[in-house]
């Protein structure tokens, strides 16, 4: 009636809706009910944990906030005032498939068997491809990890899963690590056993290596990587850092991604052959 009243009249208004002009004139003076006011306070409460969460929190998040910050509400109430200030929380979407298998191709050997551990850098690497959701759509990150020094020596991102996607983060590995006959394990993906991969491999001196179907052991440090890299990037900056060895803006597994300096790689040797030597003396308890 508030609205439509200066193209119709009031008591037009009134008859056709079938209230009292009395009792629309005393709704207009009357103050907001104490429950109003108190909904107006939480609202405000409400949308700053909204915004200080990035947008990404949703009626369950919000409700703990404010009941660890001793505010007593209902989760209907926050559901309720929630949906009337348009706001809502970010929810991991479905799964996407990077691995799909080509039953036509031939894949490689698998050079590694299981065994995941390299005495020098350059010696293993271990490849993956995995999708980061973003308000966009989906972003597919191929790295490469190198076992020894667990330090990502290259890594590509694009909109697509085409093989021009591990291409970018083999060429980044090579071009970082200058390597001699270094294996590089994958999966059995399309990408891995296309015909492009396999004559750059050849080019450069890369063994390709590809472990057996259904090995869950097989990618087990990178995927790791991948994993929480996927559920802790917020934006795609902090991937970059993540990414570059500046891990601020993206928390992930440190053991897994410890970027290891070059001054650092001598010592690391030179620690894990005392403790072989230690290991063969006949005389160590």
């Amino acid at each position: 009636m508030k609205a439509n009243q200066a193209v119709y009249s009031v008591a037009l208004l009134c008859r056709v809706l079938g209230v009292s002009a009395s009792g629309y004139y005393a709704w207009l003076e009357r103050l907001p009910s104490r429950r109003a006011q108190a909904d107006e306070q939480l609202s405000v409460r409400i949308r700053e944990l909204h915004t200080r969460s990035r947008e990404t929190y949703g009626m369950p998040r919000i409700h703990a906030e404010l009941a660890d910050a001793g505010t007593p509400v209902g989760r209907k109430r926050v559901a309720r005032l929630m949906a009337r200030m348009g706001l809502a929380g970010i929810s991991r979407r479905t799964g996407f498939k990077t691995t799909v298998r080509d039953r036509d191709a031939c894949p490689a050997p698998d050079l590694v068997a299981r065994r995941f551990a390299a005495e020098q850098p350059d010696r293993l690497w271990v490849a993956d491809i995995t999708y980061v959701p973003t308000l966009a759509g989906f972003l597919f990150l191929a790295v490469v990890l190198d076992v020894c020094t667990r330090r990502i020596v290259g890594w590509a991102m694009a909109n697509h899963l085409r093989t021009a996607l591990i291409l970018d983060a083999l060429n980044m590995a090579i071009w970082q690590r200058r390597p001699i006959e270094v294996i590089h394990h994958s999966d059995q993906g399309t990408q891995y056993t296309s015909i492009a991969f396999g004559l750059r491999c050849k080019q450069v001196g890369v063994r390709p290596s590809m472990g057996s179907v259904g090995d869950c052991l097989r990618l087990r440090d990178v995927r790791e990587l991948l994993r929480h890299t996927r559920m802790r990037a917020a934006r795609p900056p902090a991937l970059r850092n993540a990414c570059s060895g500046s891990y601020r803006d993206l928390r992930v597994h440190r053991r897994l991604v410890q970027p290891a300096s070059s001054a650092l790689i001598p010592r690391l040797l030179v620690t894990r052959s005392i403790r072989e030597e230690h290991k063969h003396d006949p005389q160590n308890p």
